[in-house]
Formats: C-alpha cells, sequence, structure tokens
C-alpha cells in the first residue's frame, strides 16, 4: 500500500508540474556570447561566441534610425562601441538588457550643445499591444517576446555591443 501512495504522490507532483505557468527565464548551457553585433541598416543583431555567430535576430530600432544618437527624444539609435550593462526583469517591455550609452564622449558632444544625450537605451521585447511600424522605438533595439527571452538567457552583463550603421 505505501508503495502505492508514493506512486500516487509522484503522478499528482509531476501533474502540477505540468500545468505550472511558462517562465519568461529561460536555461542556457551553450557557449559564452562574447560579443553582440547590431547592423542597424540591415536591421540585424547577432550574437557572436569569438568569431562564430550562434544566433540572429530580425529587429525594430528608433523611430529615427539613421545616424547616432545624439540628443533625448531624437529617437535615434546609438552607433559605436557599448557594453551590457545589466538586465532587468522587471522591463516594461517584457524583459530587457541595458546598453551602456552615453559614454563619455556621447555626454561631451550633448553638453557642448546644451543638450542631454538621453539615455536608457535597451535590447528589449515588445509592448504591451500591436506595433503599427517595425522602428517604433525612442532609440532602443527591439525584439519579439520571444526572442528577447532567449537573448536575456544568453547574454551577460560586461559583454561587448557594437551598434553598426
Amino acid at each position: 500500500m505505501r508503495g502505492f501512495a508514493v506512486l500516487l504522490l509522484l503522478v499528482v507532483t509531476l501533474g502540477l508540474a505540468a500545468c505550472a505557468p511558462k517562465t519568461k527565464f529561460k536555461d542556457y548551457r551553450g557557449p559564452e556570447v562574447t560579443q553582440v553585433q547590431v547592423h542597424k541598416a540591415d536591421r540585424k543583431m547577432y550574437l557572436f561566441h569569438h568569431a562564430k555567430v550562434l544566433k540572429s535576430y530580425d529587429i525594430g530600432l528608433g523611430f529615427a534610425p539613421e545616424g547616432h544618437k545624439e540628443f533625448e527624444g531624437d529617437g535615434k539609435t546609438p552607433e559605436g562601441q557599448y557594453y551590457i550593462s545589466h538586465k532587468n526583469p522587471n522591463s516594461r517591455f517584457h524583459l530587457s538588457l541595458g546598453i551602456s550609452y552615453p559614454n563619455p564622449a556621447d555626454k561631451a558632444f550633448a553638453e557642448a550643445q546644451g543638450k542631454s544625450p538621453g539615455g536608457d537605451i535597451f535590447i528589449h521585447g515588445g509592448p504591451k499591444g500591436p506595433v503599427n511600424t517595425r522602428d517604433w522605438t525612442w532609440g532602443c533595439v527591439a525584439l519579439t517576446d520571444e526572442e528577447m527571452e532567449e537573448v536575456y538567457s544568453m547574454v551577460n552583463p560586461g559583454t561587448p555591443i557594437f551598434i553598426l550603421p
């Protein structure tokens, strides 16, 4: 009788586990992502392990994507070398990875013009609700929520990101 009770408990436990809500936090056990490249003109993002492309994604950019971000509110996505500054599990855009914009040169340029360089540039998932255009962010790099879950699991703070024209 004791064996039956253990078996019943095991079946109930597995059944409840199967009904558990799907989590947005994925587990990644592959090669380390050593750099991220964003190719703005092609609307592509690549995750690299040294010289090998591990994954590629179609992306959305800021609403005025051409050129380097200079000022807060200009709708441009930065260009240059930055790094992933942090992970944000509570992003209003599903999940997000912070980009280290503005760097000292970005700040100095904007200040010389008497303006703010802006900030809060991220790689993030989509908004809640429909998007009517490909380039809709305020300067961020946008993916689908499902893609963002994968990228979030693969990329760690400190990873270099190269944002190319």
